[in-house]
């Protein structure tokens, strides 16, 4: 019962190490590898293992929870993306754990508010931090006005002089999509909107750091294209980027990847023959087959749709029509075309219907599937094993 994600190995390596290339010679700086959530299907463990051969100084993992399978299997150092939060106590717990693991310079903390910074500012040994502003994501950071005031507190001030708090810069978490060009001031070149975001908190980062002595005036960004970073990069030679990379170096060159369940089971049945669960039944002279892949491998999930022009409104609409009407296009493509569910996935499995005159699968045939690898668990990974 075998739903499994093929990798071709010399592809998808060459495109990861043209991607970091590309970073490097944008930025002037080794790309920061994102390895978080599920591996962007591939899994944690072997992107950890994969990033090595970047030789990079630093990867990116989502949580806490995640830090000690990458420590295990990767070269570098850990940036957590998720703020430290010191009122987490179940978070502590992992923290706790991690600090008296590995060595304390091989993590960095992501810190977005007064508490967290105070918390560790407090506290005994030493840490790795990077700051986080609040862009126009408004997700996690310190505002302005809370960014000068927490790092003027006497207690953070002394925690940094004394190497107990070490800034290692400031993290960047820009929206994927956002104005095109920003308004440019006299003298200024039009840049878009992130851009000037960017530079904006690099102004403020700057005035702080000067302040503090010797910390990292790096910025840790998210999001940005390769054009622009060219922007950033020709409106100040000198500021120090590190581009955190995930979905374009991992899935960027999806020919590489195909994701295939296995027919276990081939049913020609009569016309009116109903079916699973639910005993609904299929296209008169249909066929059912059952297919490897199910609930339990992301098979049926999905997620809210941005739905931001007229074009995915109507096509939000007309799925949400054949959802109500018990019809829904699976991700199984046979002879070209999604197939339709027989009924929803099952666990392990899905039930997938095949119209007369259609070419009827052997037991044991791969059957291809277009998925969102992000939520996606495959039972083997062909490919990367070396």
């Amino acid at each position: 019962m075998t739903f499994a994600l093929e990798v071709n190995t010399d592809q998808w390596r060459s495109h990861m190490h043209t991607v970091s290339a590309m970073v490097k010679s944008l930025t002037g700086s080794s790309i920061v590898p994102v390895i978080k959530g599920n591996g962007y299907g591939l899994g944690q463990a072997r992107l950890a293992r994969e990033s090595n051969a970047l030789a990079g100084d630093c990867v990116a993992v989502g949580t806490v929870f995640e830090l000690d399978e990458v420590l295990a299997n990767s070269n570098a150092d850990v940036v957590v993306l998720e703020p430290f939060e010191p009122r987490d106590l179940l978070a502590g717990d992992v923290w706790w754990d991690i600090a008296h693991t590995w060595p304390a310079h091989r993590v960095i903390r992501t810190i977005s508010s007064t508490s967290g910074l105070a918390a560790l500012s407090s506290g005994a040994g030493n840490v790795r931090v990077v700051l986080e502003a609040r862009t126009s994501m408004n997700r996690f950071g310190f505002s302005e006005a809370e960014f000068t005031r927490a790092l003027a507190e006497p207690a953070t001030r002394a925690a940094i002089e004394s190497g107990r708090v070490q800034i290692c810069g400031l993290s960047l978490h820009l929206p994927l999509e956002q104005s095109v060009v920003a308004d440019a001031g006299p003298g200024e070149s039009a840049v878009t909107a992130r851009v000037h975001e960017v530079q904006r908190w690099h102004s403020v980062w700057q005035t702080e750091a000067a302040k503090l002595g010797d910390v990292h005036q790096t910025l840790w960004l998210s999001h940005l294209s390769d054009a622009e970073y060219t922007q950033l990069q020709a409106s100040n030679r000198e500021m120090q980027v590190k581009a955190r990379v995930g979905t374009r170096l991992w899935l960027g060159e999806r020919s590489a990847l195909t994701v295939y369940g296995t027919a276990l089971a081939v049913h020609p049945l009569p016309d009116g023959t109903h079916v699973g669960y639910r005993q609904r039944s299929g296209p008169n002279g249909g066929t059912l087959v059952v297919v490897s892949g199910g609930t339990s491998h992301g098979i049926g999930l999905s997620a809210p749709t941005p739905a931001a022009s007229l074009r995915q409104r109507i096509v939000t609409a007309g799925t949400g029509a054949l959802d109500a009407a018990g019809r829904a296009l699976s991700p199984f493509i046979w002879e070209g075309k999604q197939r339709w569910f027989a009924e929803t996935p099952h666990q392990h499995h899905s039930m997938i219907w095949l119209p007369r005159g259609c070419v009827v699968p052997q037991v044991g045939d791969q059957l291809r599937a277009e998925v969102r690898f992000t939520t996606s668990r495959f039972d083997a990974v062909r490919g990367l094993e070396s």
